[in-house]
């Protein structure tokens, strides 16, 4: 640079120009960093921030995800299960449901109330004071309440993993669902049989009209093809018992196929009614069994004695596998036609796309249409076998 070298530059004297500039740089250049250093820190801060709000809305979209999922399981369970309230719809996230009385047997008496009091509440958050007692509604088991809510607000002694219910119950005698739609459906048949009754009464040798012209077949049918081909001579007194067991499985089961009230209670699937149901067979079989019916089970004739022991075990066994096969017959083939209706409806809010609907409406359908026959014939098996045990039980020794 025209021959000037740096240490001679360095050695000539400043003028008063170089100093000033001199001193504005020397001082500006702390600024300077400064400014620089806030401004990277003002963008890690900035990105940092955009993180945590990325993260926190896929936090709150995971969190919102998992709450919203849908569980058909627990669905399908509330609506075949029984309950102290008759839901109808709902209304803005609300339900609207026809409370039923509460009927409690507990330790200070008998204790009534109504199933509105526990404010649609079946977690056991919610506690009904009544006869001076506490109770909670825990998934439709009432329970006497403990004094302080656990860490998740219910007022009940729970373990932590099984969730079983430590807390005392009551003896629950209430009017439930199932019960509810029990005497609407004995109303039913009440309303079919007593106006055909009269008619016939006012005019025995007129051709049925009416509600009569619908019930005579019916009734026909169950006295010569069930009744009577299967009992024998003495089938008369037994038509009022298979006509009411007849009419009553058919009315719940077609009860049970209406998805609103006074439908869609699952009375014949409930294994506490079918249970009696059976309870009944049993002991109209056994106490109308003759002395060969007896016979033939403890001490089977015509056979080596060595062996009338091992198959008086086993006849003995088959008095109660026969009425315990009605009872599960009824029980598992009512309670499965449900389940499916329900897992196919399920189909479209699993997917949660509108591509699955055409499938799942005619699957249902298909299975709404063939429930109507197993209805009729449930009730006809039922009732067709209760015969059959019941003739056995009465048929005469021939030699």
């Amino acid at each position: 640079m025209c021959g000037v070298s740096l240490p001679r530059i360095l050695q000539a004297p400043m003028t008063k120009l170089n100093c000033f500039l001199l001193g504005l740089f020397l001082m500006a250049s702390p600024a300077v960093l400064a400014s620089e250093e806030a401004h990277s820190a003002d963008e890690h801060a900035a990105e940092a921030h955009v993180h945590a709000a990325e993260h926190s809305d896929e936090h709150a979209a995971n969190a919102t995800e998992e709450k919203e999922a849908f569980n058909p399981a627990e669905v399908i369970m509330h609506h075949i299960a029984d309950s102290h309230g008759w839901h109808l719809f709902d209304w803005n996230d609300h339900p609207v449901s026809i409370p039923l009385p509460v009927i409690l047997f507990t330790e200070k008496g008998l204790v009534v109330f109504s199933s509105s009091e526990f404010d649609h509440d079946q977690e056991g958050t919610h506690v009904v004071e009544a006869g001076g007692q506490r109770f909670v509604n825990i998934h439709e088991k009432i329970y006497y309440a403990s004094d302080v809510a656990n860490d998740h607000g219910v007022f009940a002694e729970m373990d932590h993993e099984t969730h079983e219910v430590a807390n005392a119950t009551p003896w629950d005698i209430s009017i439930t669902k199932n019960v509810a739609a029990l005497l609407f459906s004995a109303v039913v048949i009440l309303l079919l049989f007593l106006p055909a009754a009269r008619s016939y009464k006012k005019n025995p040798n007129a051709a049925p009209k009416g509600v009569a012209g619908f019930v005579e077949p019916l009734v026909v049918f169950v006295r010569d093809d069930i009744a009577k081909n299967n009992i024998g001579p003495h089938y008369k007194r037994f038509v009022p018992m298979l006509l009411t067991i007849f009419f009553f499985i058919w009315i719940n089961n077609l009860l049970g196929l209406v998805p609103f009230f006074p439908g869609g209670a699952n009375v014949t699937g409930n294994i506490a009614v079918t249970m009696v149901l059976a309870i009944v067979t049993f002991v109209v079989t056994n106490v109308n069994g003759n002395k060969h019916y007896w016979g033939h089970i403890f001490w089977m004739p015509g056979l080596p004695v060595a062996v009338k022991p091992l198959l008086a075990i086993v006849e003995f066994v088959g008095i109660f596998t026969k009425p315990f096969s009605l009872m599960i017959r009824l029980f598992a083939n009512i309670t499965a036609g449900h389940i499916v209706v329900l897992s196919l409806v399920s189909l479209v809010f699993i997917f949660e796309t509108v591509w699955v609907s055409p499938a799942s409406v005619l699957l249902t359908l298909f299975i709404s249409v063939l429930e109507l026959l197993v209805a009729a014939l449930q009730a006809y098996i039922f009732t067709l076998l209760t015969a059959l045990y019941i003739g056995a039980a009465m048929h005469e020794e021939h030699h």
